[in-house]
């Protein structure tokens, strides 16, 4: 039978992952395999810069503590290596971090996750991370607005120039 002292610190380890996956925004699984430590850095490091968090958890504990916030569906993902990636601000941009990645790496995989509390596939989570931004989308949207409002100033400026002409 295991020891109490060892069952009391996964039990911990469980409450303290739950409390984190209910803060985050984002909660991605991925396959770690064939990655090199150098590879791993580099992506904790771009991960950073996002406030994001990478941690290798056995997959029992991770289990256990989706169990605990209520998320089912995500059981038959914890197979083999897997981080688990958590950002409570954005989820945009660990996507795209994680995708970009991905890219770069053929053996680092996505294999699901939990998008602002809705579980997603890997590809749902590859089609977000493929938007663009949404300050691009803003400029755009401006961008956009401003065509508009300059044709229409263009129009009633004809307007003003006809009226102009005929009186």
């Amino acid at each position: 039978m295991a020891n109490k002292k060892i069952i009391a610190q996964k039990e911990q380890e469980v409450n303290e992952l739950a409390e984190k996956i209910k803060a985050s925004k984002i909660v991605l699984l991925t396959d770690y395999r064939g990655i090199t430590v150098d590879g791993v850095t580099a992506l904790r490091a771009d991960l950073r810069k996002s406030n994001s968090e990478y941690k290798v958890i056995k997959n029992n504990i991770t289990r256990r503590a989706l169990e605990k916030c209520e998320y089912e569906g995500l059981e038959g993902l914890l197979e083999g290596p897997t981080a688990v990636i958590m950002n409570s601000e954005d989820y945009l941009d660990t996507a795209k971090v994680i995708y970009e990645f991905t890219k770069a790496n053929e053996f680092y995989k996505i294999k699901g996750g939990i998008i602002d509390g809705k579980i997603m596939t890997a590809e749902e989570i590859i089609t977000l991370a493929k938007l663009p931004s949404k300050e691009t989308l803003i400029g755009m949207l401006a961008g956009a607005l401003l065509g508009n409002i300059s044709k229409l100033a263009v129009a009633l400026d004809q307007v003003r120039v006809q009226k102009e002409a005929n009186d």
